[in-house]
């Protein structure tokens, strides 16, 4: 039987259905928009048709997310850190310390070797360093988000920012540029400063990353500026999955299927 796991992000809700092997049938990634409940629907049903399958094949649904309670006809809902611990072992199953950047907040979280979460940090108090954060830097440098890892590739001069705060780092990116910056050197400062940011996470539930495999989740982790600004912060490969923005969906309809046969 298909299960169905959905992740309501701020900026993006994922939807995933699988089979009972764990073998990803169909995903979906849509905006969230200003109105939740139409885009559970929208990537749920996006999801099916691309699974090929009605509404009523599905066996179990289970939502994660900031708006995790507010999916109808979900057998439950967990948490976004259980879900992405869950998602994360499914595709790289070495992995022993996940960071996840999403739209408004960020984590670190370690996972046992049985599997389970041992501890996280979580940053979401602040969307400094998230997708927000990357977002309005983008509009600031007057490109697409998604062309800031390739414009970081091509930096020549190394920038620190003084700010993370999302307020005070666009009015620096301003500052950066009416003083002949050039885009591609401030999206590299950008990169390392959301690197810093997340450093402080990842040693407040490992102090060493000796023997540690580390990998990375949310849409974040397609920026490749990012990811590389990671590695040369912690010293380490940061492993990417293929879909890393579907990862805590993923997770949410494995446990959608692990209730089923419990």
């Amino acid at each position: 039987m298909p299960y169905l796991g959905i992740d309501i992000g701020s900026l993006s809700c994922e939807a995933v259905v699988i089979d009972d092997n764990g073998c990803v049938l169909g995903q979906s990634v849509v905006p969230t928009g200003a109105r939740t409940a139409v885009a559970v629907q929208r990537a749920r049903r996006e999801a099916l048709q691309a699974a090929g399958l009605e509404a009523g094949g599905i066996a179990a649904t289970v939502a994660t997310g900031y708006g995790r309670h507010g999916v109808e006809g979900a057998l439950t809902a967990v948490t976004e850190i259980t879900c992405h611990a869950r998602g994360i072992l499914a595709v790289l199953p070495d992995t022993r310390l996940l960071i996840d950047i999403g739209g408004q907040d960020s984590k670190a979280i370690l996972i046992a070797a049985d599997g389970r979460v041992a501890d996280f940090a979580m940053n979401d108090k602040c969307a400094a360093g998230t997708g927000r954060f990357l977002e309005a830097m983008a509009r600031g440098l007057e490109v697409d988000v998604d062309r800031l890892g390739s414009l970081a590739a091509i930096a020549t001069t190394d920038i620190t920012l003084s700010s993370i705060c999302t307020v005070f780092a666009e009015s620096e990116v301003v500052s950066l540029i009416a003083d002949g910056s050039a885009a591609a050197d401030i999206a590299r400062g950008l990169h390392r400063a959301v690197a810093a940011r997340t450093l402080g996470l990842v040693r407040r539930v490992a102090p060493s990353l000796d023997g540690l495999p580390v990998a990375m989740s949310g849409g974040v982790a397609r920026n490749e500026g990012v990811v590389r600004a990671l590695e040369e912060a912690l010293g380490v490969r940061v492993s990417v999955p293929a879909d890393p923005d579907t990862i805590g969906a993923l997770g949410a309809a494995l446990i959608a299927r692990d209730r089923c046969r419990s």
